[in-house]
């Protein structure tokens, strides 16, 4: 089983940037990537339907055997990754513990901002998990809707995206937090200009960073390291448009990103339970 690959998924591309971490930290690990291209976004849909979504992947991602499930969305880790840690025999993580975890490491205040989709500033996860780390700390937080399809256009650094921060971030930094989680996949895109906007004294927190080494400690204590010499596999699958995905997707993760295939979901009882 340690040369089965890890199974990383997302509501569209934005997950990239995790997959982009775990594979630069663990080079010998074979992955499938799976972007929900057909039914993006996640944030402004309900807990029941995330729930429906990650389990119908988890199925997908099931047949090809993976050997870790990895949720690099973080409206599917606030929703989803509870039931889906229950229901499978392997292990899964989501990006939230880690991101929260590494904020309330950093802050040397206790005033931590978190930004994210409307579905996860809605769901309260950042701020349960980051108060789990260290109660003392005040949270607060920002719904940046806009972030993604700016991003997504390759405007992360166009003057229009600059004002939009600047709108969103106002009331952060009026708190004088110190620390900043970027809630949402697609945000580590945006760094230098939410960095430029909140200026130097606060710490931006990645998550994906903080999710690829939870990845590598989880895997090393279950045995699961691929101790095996040979060329890592990369596999990517999407439920809409892979022409759009290639291209898209290399503004995250470069020109490693190989072909896509287009992917058929079937219902979620197929999830592997065993």
């Amino acid at each position: 089983m340690k040369r089965n690959p890890i199974g990383v998924f997302d509501s569209g591309i934005g997950g990239l940037t995790v997959l982009r971490e775990i594979t630069s930290l663990l080079p010998g690990e074979s992955t499938i990537y799976f972007g929900d291209t057909a039914r993006v976004p996640y944030g402004s849909k309900s807990r029941e339907t995330i729930e429906r979504y990650s389990f119908e992947i988890a199925a997908f991602l099931a047949k090809h055997d993976i050997k870790m499930l990895v949720a690099a969305c973080n409206t599917a880790s606030a929703f989803a990754v509870p039931g889906l840690a229950r229901e499978l025999a392997i292990p899964v993580l989501g990006v939230i513990l880690p991101g929260a975890r590494a904020a309330a490491q950093a802050t040397r205040t206790g005033r931590v901002g978190v930004i994210g989709t409307e579905g996860t500033i809605k769901s309260g996860a950042y701020v349960s998990a980051i108060k789990a780390e260290n109660p003392g700390v005040s949270a607060f937080v920002k719904a940046c809707p806009l972030f993604v399809p700016l991003v997504e256009e390759g405007w992360a650094e166009d003057e229009i995206t600059v004002k939009i921060a600047e709108r969103y971030l106002a009331g952060l930094k009026e708190a004088s937090i110190d620390t900043l989680v970027l809630g949402c996949t697609h945000y580590p895109l945006l760094k230098k200009t939410i960095a430029s906007v909140m200026g130097d004294g606060v710490a931006l927190i990645d998550s994906a960073a903080s999710t690829a080494a939870e990845v590598k400690r989880t895997l090393a204590e279950r045995g699961l390291l691929n101790d095996c010499v040979g060329a890592a596999s990369h596999r990517f699958f999407v439920t809409d448009s892979p022409e759009r995905f290639m291209v898209v997707g290399k503004r995250f993760f470069g020109d490693k990103l190989s072909e896509a295939g287009l992917a058929v979901l079937t219902e979620a009882q197929d999830a592997q339970k065993t």
